[in-house]
């Protein structure tokens, strides 16, 4: 039988979160450095990548069983399970970014893609910044603009970086390959500003 507490347990809460959000910024600083080296290091790259986002479903299954087994919670339920759902897919979409980058044989990285990638930590960064107000739902507007304005920035090299392609690349391999590519890394920055929008959401609920 499931156990549950009477007793809000607000501090474990808000450490799961902040640790999934920790390890956002940590799985796209090693995505950073695997566009950085490539090809050197892959393999330990790759293994570094695949060992966070590994950590990031532990501490999202740690969220859910905590939420499932706690009879009062901080705030939405519903919320919460978002959350933590939204936190590791930012994790999911980096892991998949470096998978494609290795595993589709590309022989190098264009400097729009290593400027995808910064962008993805920075959102990142800012994503751990508006998590860690979270507790006390303390004022985290700064952040999330700033995140948003990430966004856009992505969004604007993506674009770029495949009208650039289009343009330049004779190989049709090689534009498949980069304009998958380069998709995935924007979704990883999308996944940021979702993460945003629900923050942004319980701070609204929780005035």
């Amino acid at each position: 039988m499931a156990r549950f507490n009477l007793v809000p347990q607000k501090r474990e809460f808000f450490d799961l979160y902040n640790r999934a959000a920790a390890n956002t910024v940590e799985i796209s600083q090693r995505l950073v450095e695997l566009l950085d080296a490539f090809p050197e290091g892959t393999d330990a790259g790759m293994r570094d990548i695949k060992e966070l986002e590994h950590a990031g479903d532990r501490l999202t299954h740690d969220l859910v069983d905590l939420i499932n087994r706690t009879f009062v919670t901080p705030f939405d339920r519903d919320d919460m399970y978002r959350l933590a759902g939204v936190l590791d897919d930012v994790c999911d979409h980096v892991d998949d970014s470096a998978e494609k980058v290795v595993g589709y044989g590309v022989s190098h990285v264009p400097e729009a893609a290593r400027q995808q990638a910064e962008v993805i930590h920075r959102a990142a960064i800012k994503l751990a910044e508006a998590v860690d107000r979270l507790e006390g739902f303390r004022d985290s507007k700064r952040q999330l603009i700033e995140l948003r304005t990430l966004e856009d920035e992505g969004d604007d090299l993506a674009r770029r970086a495949i009208s650039e392609l289009f343009k330049s690349e004779t190989d049709p391999l090689a534009v498949i390959r980069w304009k998958d590519i380069h998709e995935q890394l924007e979704e990883a920055v999308d996944a940021c500003e979702n993460a945003a929008d629900v923050l942004e959401a319980i701070l609204v609920k929780n005035r």
